[in-house]
């Protein structure tokens, strides 16, 4: 939150960029959670795949902004964390099945 709020950005600016940080940390937890539950064979694993597809998309966005006009985006880690996600994701879902 330190970070956020010694931006000069407008009051505005860092109440969305802190809602977007927890919001997006909230993802990746639920999605530890449900790939861990699959794991332990207490879920089933057809419900991997929308978090294999959501985790798919927010890789390609981050590449895909990051190329565009929002070139900061490269120094972040998320297409990594989200791109591993998904492919990891995939190959334990169908060595699973």
């Amino acid at each position: 939150m330190n970070n956020i709020n010694n931006t000069d950005l407008d009051p505005l600016g860092k109440s969305l960029s802190l809602v977007s940080w927890h919001i997006f940390t909230i993802f990746l937890f639920v999605g530890a959670i449900s790939f861990l539950l699959v794991g332990f064979g207490l879920l089933s694993t057809i419900a991997l795949y929308p978090l294999i597809v959501i985790n798919a998309l927010g890789a390609s966005l981050f590449i895909f902004l990051g190329f565009g006009s929002h070139k900061e985006l490269k120094k972040m880690p998320g297409a990594f964390l989200m791109g591993a996600t998904a492919v990891c994701g995939y190959l334990g879902a169908t060595w699973l099945v």
